[in-house]
């Protein structure tokens, strides 16, 4: 099934599905549990359209190559264009608040990154970023102070909660509208706290942004 932006009630804004654009290493005991050092700046890449599914229906994850992981991540939906916009720009262009799972081949990320080579074949595959449906804003009493969570076959295995990026919500999206132009339908992935690890085929999901939203689902 083609991926459609949609809100919880069910709804469809008129938005195309666009890029979405990523910050590792947000979270300081993330970047920890992976022995990776902290960014003195945000620390950007980018997932195609071609990487987004429907989080809500089961996905697929490639097993071709190596360990595939989960990091669960806050994401923001765009509404507006924003070029070198500033932070107080930023909250008018923002129409939705869901979740996205940045899949990730971590074993081929970890030899790419040895060679010095780009992500991209780590991180940015066909299906590598399930979206849930999105919110209202205005039903996010404060987008600094969000609890995200993932359930994998009944363990919690991810309960991080937004103010402890570091990098926040509508500064960082600042600071990517100076590199790349945010068109409407594009995505932000806010970054992951830590628990990452691995997920299979046959594991069954439950992704939840505080009390607002839950979604079910299975890997294939």
């Amino acid at each position: 099934m083609q991926y459609k932006h949609q809100f919880v009630d069910g709804t469809e804004p008129s938005l195309p599905v666009g890029k979405v654009v990523c910050v590792g290493r947000n979270y300081a005991d993330h970047a920890a549990e992976l022995n990776n050092p902290i960014p003195t700046s945000p620390m950007l890449f980018m997932k195609p359209s071609t990487a987004v599914v429907e989080m809500s229906e089961p996905f697929a994850v490639p097993m071709d190559y190596g360990t595939v992981h989960f990091e669960t991540e806050m994401a923001v939906l765009i509404g507006q264009p924003l070029k070198n916009a500033n932070k107080y720009e930023i909250e008018d262009a923002i129409v939705g608040i869901g979740l996205g799972l940045d899949l990730t081949l971590r074993d081929l990320q970890s030899k790419l990154k040895e060679r010095g080579h780009p992500w991209e074949k780590a991180k940015a595959f066909d299906g590598s970023c399930p979206l849930s449906p999105f919110i209202e804003p205005a039903a996010i009493d404060d987008i600094q102070n969000v609890q995200i969570r993932l359930t994998v076959n009944g363990k919690v295995r991810q309960d991080g909660n937004s103010s402890f990026m570091l990098n926040k919500v509508y500064p960082l999206v600042a600071y990517m509208s100076h590199y790349f132009t945010l068109l409407p339908g594009d995505v932000i992935l806010t970054g992951t706290p830590a628990g990452v690890g691995a997920v299979s085929p046959g594991d069954k999901l439950i992704v939840e942004l505080d009390e607002r939203l839950r979604i079910e689902t299975q890997v294939l």
